[in-house]
């Protein structure tokens, strides 16, 4: 099974992958019945998730089969739906790269005023490049930009921009993929192989690696950061049953 999806990933272009997505999601309930792990997204229990990720660095048991969460967003939405005012407060949203596992959901909810924004996503209402987006200061009670700032040319302008567009008192999600044994942000310019960028980076497309001093680069670009570590406040057994990222941190960001 691991290796047909390694194999399918990595072969099948991403648009006709989520198409497909759409018909396996009515089967899946079927095919993995059980009771081993529970998404906190679509709240459906299986024997076991799917494998995800490219080439060496795919993981097992980390795919929702039903609603394509991952680690990162079934722990975003546990915050949302526990430390935060996202379902019950009247909200304007910019969502950076909507996630398709997210997009639906927000869109539908009444207390929302939603926006989506990427450089080409068909998810998108607004088409922009990060590092200079066309709108007005401080529109935004909440912002989202995940793992979008490993792609980006120039990460601090960006969220520098993100700040800018940030009503003061608003917060933001801004998840990246990071390797918690580093201390500093590994990136090097003069790599642009897409072979040597995912050996150095983790992918072919991503353009740094983030370490442990991520916080700092969101402070650097005048953001205040608080750190989530779930594994302080649930039980070791539902941290496995989520199946969360063992070392992920979630960093809040807010505009004074």
């Amino acid at each position: 099974m691991k290796s047909f999806f390694k194999f399918i990933l990595n072969v099948v272009p991403r648009p006709i992958l989520i198409r497909l997505s759409y018909i396996f999601k009515f089967f899946a309930p079927f095919l993995m019945k059980g009771d081993n792990v529970e998404c906190t997204v679509c709240e459906h229990k299986f024997r076991k998730f799917l494998p995800y990720g490219y080439n060496d660095g795919q993981r097992d048991n980390v795919l929702c089969p039903y609603d394509l969460t991952l680690e990162r967003h079934r722990l975003m939405w546990t915050y949302l739906k526990t430390k935060s005012n996202f379902f019950t407060d009247k909200l304007k949203v910019m969502h950076i790269a909507p996630e398709q596992c997210f997009y639906k959901t927000f869109r539908a909810q009444e207390n929302l005023d939603y926006t989506t924004g990427d450089l080409e996503s068909p998810l998108a209402d607004l088409h922009f490049d990060l590092h200079n987006i066309p709108l007005e200061d401080n529109l935004y009670d909440v912002i989202f930009c995940n793992h979008v700032m490993e792609h980006v040319k120039d990460d601090v302008q960006c969220m520098k921009e993100l700040l800018r567009i940030m009503k003061p008192g608003g917060w933001g999600i801004l998840q990246v993929p990071a390797d918690y044994s580093r201390d500093t942000t590994y990136e090097d310019p003069t790599i642009t192989d897409p072979k040597e960028r995912e050996k150095h980076f983790g992918q072919y497309d991503h353009v740094r690696l983030y370490g442990t001093n991520y916080p700092d680069v969101l402070r650097s670009a005048g953001f205040e950061v608080e750190e989530y570590d779930y594994k302080k406040e649930l039980k070791e057994e539902d941290y496995k049953r989520y199946r969360f990222q063992e070392d992920e941190l979630l960093y809040i960001v807010r505009k004074k």
